[in-house]
């Protein structure tokens, strides 16, 4: 019994709180039509302690009828025999209907239902007036077994027919959703390996050229012309780092990862790292100046890092495309949150209006977008361009990748549980008719303990 008990309770916390509800307010309307039934009842009224115990047992009845649903329809019979008509009728009803709902129609549900309509029978001719005939007798206990019994209980079984149906159509509807992403995610697979393909079969083959010519270019200047031996050293170094990017780029396209792992290095985004960015740039012709404030970027994590190493470059390539030989300007301020600038005057020669997709731009935003922070380019008052980004010192974790698992063959499909359009008005009417004469039964019966 302390077993049960905690089960009892186990499975109260565990039910909604709809449910929680709805059964408190059931019990508490059937424990008060004990003192009710005892005020209105005129005619021949049974004990108050009869008729408040009755009213409990309809009320406990109603509780026990989901744990124990086919033990309440045995026991429901016992309602007739307490004074209180409103909650015996409608704890009858109740107990009928969750017993066709929950249990399966097999020997002991028709072996309760059997006991049930024989135990009400007897009970009622003992407590009915001798006075009565044989005739009003029958009819009486035809009319309340139809409306007690019969009627809740082909209500709940319309609706118990249902569960499996819903059921089916959840499990069915799970399995489409996990197919479409499967589909959706080898889609993407698939398209990043093609992207990948191509961009190594275009660009690798042709960057791979060109670092052996500079290469080659280098060894020339040197011994030929020497002060054109460091442009060369610069485009040797600038196509072998461009390479190693593109393998990175590539490695990302293949694994379907955010990042590349060995992108993420501990030089990146540093103030030696932006450094020799500038320099590079210092070195390429673009007179180009850094303002770092604060200490170096130790503490901050290493995806942003890699973004303030991002936002730089694109902004300094920007300048040497958009605006050569124009002032430039690199501004980091390390503090939480870290604010990059990089500031360039109008561009001059021929090359100052040379026309671009922005793509580079909307990368950056979505990863600054990614990382908590917002990235803004305009143009700045000096006629030149200003890109200028703020992101956080620690981002917050993004969540892993949920793996879906295997996608779980569908359920079948049975004839019985499908859905047609006759079958759910069919139901529908059915249930609007039992409801209506649900409602007319306790009506006639409230009129008749209001009258009696």
């Amino acid at each position: 019994m302390a077993a049960e008990a905690d089960e009892i309770r186990a499975a109260v916390r565990a039910a909604p709180r709809r449910t929680v509800v709805l059964e408190s307010v059931c019990f508490v309307l059937l424990l008060a039509d004990g003192p009710f039934s005892a005020a209105v009842v005129r005619f021949d009224p049974p004990p108050l302690p009869v008729t408040l115990l009755s009213a409990l047992f309809a009320a406990v009845l109603v509780l026990a009828r989901r744990r124990w649903p086919v033990g309440a329809l045995v026991m429901s019979p016992l309602l007739v025999t307490g004074g209180a008509v409103i909650a015996g009728l409608i704890a009858s009803m109740i107990v009928a209907f969750t017993a066709a709902r929950r249990v399966r129609w097999d020997r002991r549900l028709w072996s309760a239902v059997l006991f049930a309509v024989v135990a009400r029978a007897v009970l009622s001719t003992l407590v009915e007036s001798p006075a009565a005939t044989p005739g009003e007798l029958a009819g009486l206990h035809v009319t309340v077994l139809a409306v007690e019994l019969v009627l809740p209980m082909i209500a709940g079984a319309l609706l118990g027919e249902r569960q499996p149906l819903v059921r089916l159509l959840r499990e069915r509807n799970d399995y489409l959703e996990q197919a479409r992403h499967l589909t959706a995610e080898q889609a993407r697979s698939a398209e990043r390996t093609s992207i990948a393909g191509e961009m190594h079969d275009m660009l690798g083959h042709r960057l791979s050229l060109l670092s052996l010519h500079a290469g080659a270019l280098e060894l020339s200047a040197a011994k030929e012309t020497p002060k054109l031996g460091d442009q060369a050293t610069f485009v040797r170094t600038t196509a072998g780092e461009a390479l190693t990017e593109l393998r990175e780029i590539l490695g990302v396209l293949r694994s379907g990862t955010d990042e590349p792992h060995h992108a993420l290095d501990e030089r990146s985004g540093r103030r030696g790292d932006v450094e020799h960015l500038v320099a590079e740039s210092r070195a390429a012709g673009l007179p180009v100046s850094l303002d770092w404030r604060g200490a170096d970027l130790d503490e901050a994590d290493p995806r942003t890092r890699h973004a303030v190493h991002r936002i730089v470059r694109e902004g300094l390539t920007n300048a040497h495309k958009h605006a050569p030989g124009a002032s430039t300007v690199v501004e980091v301020t390390a503090s939480d949150p870290i604010q990059v600038r990089v500031e360039n005057g109008p561009g001059e020669g021929a090359n100052r209006h040379a026309p671009g997709l922005r793509s580079g731009l909307a990368g950056l935003e979505e990863r600054a977008r990614m990382l908590g922070g917002a990235l803004a380019g305009a143009a700045a008052p000096g006629g030149g361009f200003a890109l200028t980004a703020e992101l956080p010192a620690r981002p917050p974790v993004s969540a892993p990748r949920q793996d879906t698992g295997p996608v779980r063959e569908p359920p079948p499909v049975l004839d019985a549980d499908v859905l047609t359009l006759p079958r759910a008005v069919g139901a529908g009417c059915l249930l609007v008719f039992l409801g209506l004469l649900m409602l007319l039964a306790v009506a006639v019966l409230v009129a008749a303990a209001f009258y009696g």
